[in-house]
């Protein structure tokens, strides 16, 4: 069994040499690679017509003397021992059985070590019979025959990834276990629908209950509960699954057994992965010493090089965004001032990274008395404390209302940004009240720089619940790179233009 790193830092476990594809999927996957196989073929045929055209035809590399020029039907037969020795390298080299999960680098790198050595076996043939043609024709054979098979694969792999984020062509795929290891695996399925998987569900002898969710970048997925382990036989027949990935732990081991057998019997692939006693899986790094294997753990802490492109954007993006906005920023402090009677600004305190608190600016879009209602409210409308927000709040004036749907009065906060007491990007910084009432997962959000706007912000907003929204911004911590930084800030507009979840 051997473990795998999916797109996303997501481990996947690899067949492990016991489970099969399903039904569905062996059929479609022996079509496939017959398929592949024979592009793959003409398109090494039409290297060497290219190679050769370009060579003897366009004289590309040097005039062909007169007695040298060769018919195509005098390399006939070196084009076919490339084309099976090409064949026969990608099959052993697991061209044809790479993964959905394989990134596009290992199919180059494949490729173009395949090539090279199918190349080399013609070259020594040719020698060795005494076959001296053109050697341009070789090379340029070798190049073209690379540069076709990889715009092919390219070609492929955004096709297929087309129709797999559509739901064309995916594999069904039922999760046993709901542990951290069978969480940490949905929440990548559900991250890559272009990976070709679709989780149907999940069995586990504990039910979810209401509040339970896996966050992805994208949202709060709830993946729906199917059975228990002991049904799966059932579940299997029911959903038409055609691929179970077994997560259960260790202790579960004649479980892991009894669902094993199943599948073989129902010829339903299976993978199996371990729950290595709870850690995140893709912190997981392994190294070998003396032929064992040494598990570690990374460090997903934004420090050091990290940190600094992370501060570089910050105060670049605060800068420009006070720089450009401060005409706006004028006129609605005039706005709020003439609106209603109060402040521009409001200020209140939060807790930052570390539990460090700092005080956090606004425009303020509520009446001068909105704390002092707040009990008020609470009790009227039954709300919580640890995320207490109300649609139509009646504290909210009209220019506030406005500011609030746009997020406009959240301009102030890019000061806090420039004072590196806030990032862009991060987790909603919480008042100290909310703190006091936190259970002890939800600490771990405030390892983490708090920010403007996040997954919470583009996943719904105030539509989620506090769960919710804490599992979005541990998602966001584990997860962390500049790419993700710059995609939730370009998802940010068309959650702000949409006004969706905000009042």
């Amino acid at each position: 069994m051997t473990a795998q790193m999916g797109s996303g830092r997501t481990p996947i476990v690899n067949y492990n040499g016991h489970g099969r594809p399903g039904p569905v999927a062996r059929k479609q996957r022996r079509v496939t690679a017959i398929g592949r196989v024979g592009i793959d073929a003409i398109l090494v045929l039409a290297s060497f017509l290219l190679a050769y055209w370009l060579r003897y035809h366009q004289e590309i590399g040097g005039d062909v003397l007169p007695g040298f020029s060769q018919p195509f039907d005098f390399f006939a037969g070196k084009a076919a021992i490339l084309m099976v020795a090409t064949a026969a390298i990608f099959q052993l080299r697991g061209l044809y059985r790479l993964p959905r999960w394989a990134s596009f680098l290992d199919e180059v790198s494949i490729i173009a070590s395949g090539a090279t050595t199918a190349m080399a076996i013609l070259i020594l043939y040719s020698f060795l019979q005494r076959f001296y043609p053109s050697r341009l024709i070789f090379i340029y054979a070798w190049i073209i025959m690379i540069a076709l098979l990889i715009v092919k694969r390219l070609g492929v792999r955004l096709v297929r990834q087309y129709l797999w984020s559509r739901g064309m062509g995916v594999d069904r795929v039922l999760v046993a276990g709901a542990g951290p290891a069978g969480q940490r695996i949905m929440q990548h399925l559900f991250s890559q629908p272009q990976a070709g998987y679709r989780v149907v569900g999940f069995v586990d002898d504990i039910p979810a209950d209401d509040n339970w969710g896996i966050a992805t970048e994208w949202r709060v997925e709830r993946p729906s509960y199917l059975g228990r382990v002991r049904e799966i036989a059932e579940v299997v027949r029911d959903h038409d699954i055609d691929e179970v990935i077994i997560a259960l732990p260790p202790t579960a081991h004649e479980a892991t057994l009894s669902i094993i057998e199943q599948c073989r019997e129902r010829e339903v692939g299976f993978t199996l992965i371990p729950d290595l006693f709870e850690l995140a899986l893709d912190r997981v790094h392994i190294n070998e010493v003396a032929g064992l294997p040494l598990i570690g753990l990374k460090d997903t802490r934004i420090q050091g090089a990290n940190y600094l492109i992370k501060r570089g954007m910050d105060v670049v993006i605060a800068l420009s965004v006070l720089v450009l906005f401060a005409p706006l920023m004028l006129l609605i402090a005039l706005a709020v001032k003439l609106s209603s009677p109060g402040p521009v600004l409001f200020r209140q305190v939060r807790v930052g990274k570390g539990g460090r608190r700092f005080t956090l600016y606004k425009f303020r879009s509520m009446c001068q008395d909105a704390e002092e209602r707040k009990a008020e409210l609470q009790a009227a409308y039954k709300v919580g404390t640890l995320l207490f927000k109300i649609k139509d709040d009646p504290r909210v004036t009209r220019v506030g209302r406005f500011l609030r749907r746009t997020s406009l009065d959240e301009l102030p906060q890019f000061v806090n940004v420039l004072l590196g007491e806030m990032s862009v990007v991060g987790p909603r910084p919480p008042v100290p009240a909310e703190v006091l009432a936190y259970d002890d997962w939800h600490y771990e959000r405030l390892l983490v720089t708090p920010g403007l706007t996040g997954l919470w912000q583009v996943s719904g907003r105030s539509d989620l619940t506090f769960d919710e929204m804490v599992k979005l911004d541990l998602y966001y911590a584990e997860h962390w790179s500049p790419w993700l930084d710059i995609k939730l800030i370009l998802r940010t507009v068309p959650a702000v233009l949409l006004a969706r979840g905000a009042y």
